[in-house]
């Protein structure tokens, strides 16, 4: 039987990731997207929690807690609820360290797991979308071919977070083209590996402060050892699944930051010398705002307590990222109707919210529970 209700452990989690958020994330959003970067001290802060060490094995520096895909949504929902770009970027380092958790061999996981358990925020990423209109992450056109006792890479990245400044980055390409999903292979590749190279950053209508950019691999070799999860290689629909657990988490997370703030501003506002929000047109969208962003919360945890029970949950994961590709720009753009011509100025954070919703259809890949 589904149980909605968090236990004792993610309540804790819970509270304390939500008064990051409101403390810590929220303040610092604006700053960071007029000024397009995030400051060094802010992922500090969010390192201090330990969320990332927490799932590490303690034999690898970690606190040895056991990984939960549950859990993991409810911090991604905190965090996106203060600000999605900044949720992105912290939780950026699970996007190398989580797969390589789960399903790297033992000795990828004592060579590279340690790097994420140190004082230090470790800067990771995973390079899985490809810059086409037609991406469908189960055709991948990167493609990695066997040449002796390494692999061949060859492709184009794009919307890579903190592919700048990343030491390791998790490359996802067809092993077996024209295989479907079950084709794709994850590859460890370092920084400065020959035939990498890091283009220059991309400019998005929202999520300004996260630095995403493009990745080329031109006869980029790595190691046999190299591979993820050596040579049985790993699952990838499992990692995308959870990768759309946590978008569609994010989703609920910003669109619930929208319709709180579109609650206040409609029970503040007064017009004909009554709050706004006594009027119908302005209650049903609110109403409206509510019941979905629950819809969306719903359909992420129903996907990731199946993955947590090891199901198969490819359906639930794309129905939760679908459901959240095509509300999340409907129910943002409600929070900048209800606040009227406000909402288009920046003095609200409405807006904001509105141009990161639009990219919840056309997203994936960015993020990791």
């Amino acid at each position: 039987m589904i149980n909605f209700h968090p236990n004792e452990e993610q309540r804790q989690i819970q509270d304390m990731v939500r008064k990051f958020a409101a403390s810590v994330v929220r303040p610092a959003a604006r700053d960071c997207e007029e000024k397009r970067q995030i400051p060094d001290d802010l992922l500090a802060k969010f390192w201090e929690l330990g969320l990332v060490a927490n799932c590490i094995p303690e034999d690898c520096g970690g606190y040895g807690f056991e990984r939960s895909a549950v859990t993991g949504a409810i911090i991604a929902e905190e965090l996106a609820y203060g600000d999605l770009a900044l949720a992105v970027a912290m939780l950026s380092p699970t996007l190398f360290a989580y797969p390589l958790l789960e399903m790297g061999t033992e000795e990828q996981k004592k060579k590279y797991l340690p790097r994420f358990c140190g004082d230090t925020f470790r800067v990771a990423t995973a390079a899985l979308t490809e810059p086409r209109v037609t991406f469908d992450p189960t055709e991948m056109k990167t493609t990695a071919r066997r040449e002796g006792d390494e692999y061949v890479l060859n492709g184009r990245k794009c919307l890579v977070p903190f592919a700048g400044r990343a030491d390791l980055f998790l490359v996802f390409a067809a092993g077996a083209p024209g295989s479907g999903v079950a084709g794709v292979e994850g590859y460890i590749v370092e920084k400065g590996a020959a035939g990498l190279t890091v283009g220059a950053r991309e400019k998005y209508m929202g999520m300004n402060a996260l630095e995403l950019h493009t990745v080329d691999l031109v006869d980029c070799k790595v190691p046999l050892a190299n591979r993820l999860g050596g040579s049985r290689g790993c699952d990838f629909q499992r990692i995308l699944n959870l990768s759309r657990i946590s978008w569609s988490a994010m989703a609920a997370g910003v669109c619930g930051a929208s319709r709180d703030y579109a609650v206040n501003y409609a029970k503040e506002r007064v017009q004909f010398e009554e709050p706004i929000a006594s009027r119908q047109a302005v209650a049903f969208l609110l109403a409206d705002m509510a019941i979905e962003t629950d819809a969306m919360r719903f359909l992420a945890w129903k996907a990731a307590w199946m993955a947590d029970r090891q199901e198969d949950c490819t359906r639930e994961a794309y129905l939760a990222k679908l459901y959240a590709g095509e509300y999340a720009a409907v129910l943002t753009d409600s929070g900048v109707q209800i606040l009227g011509g406000h909402g288009y100025t920046r003095e609200h954070p409405v807006e904001l919210w509105f141009r990161n919703g639009v990219g919840f259809d056309i997203l994936d890949g960015l993020t990791l529970v």
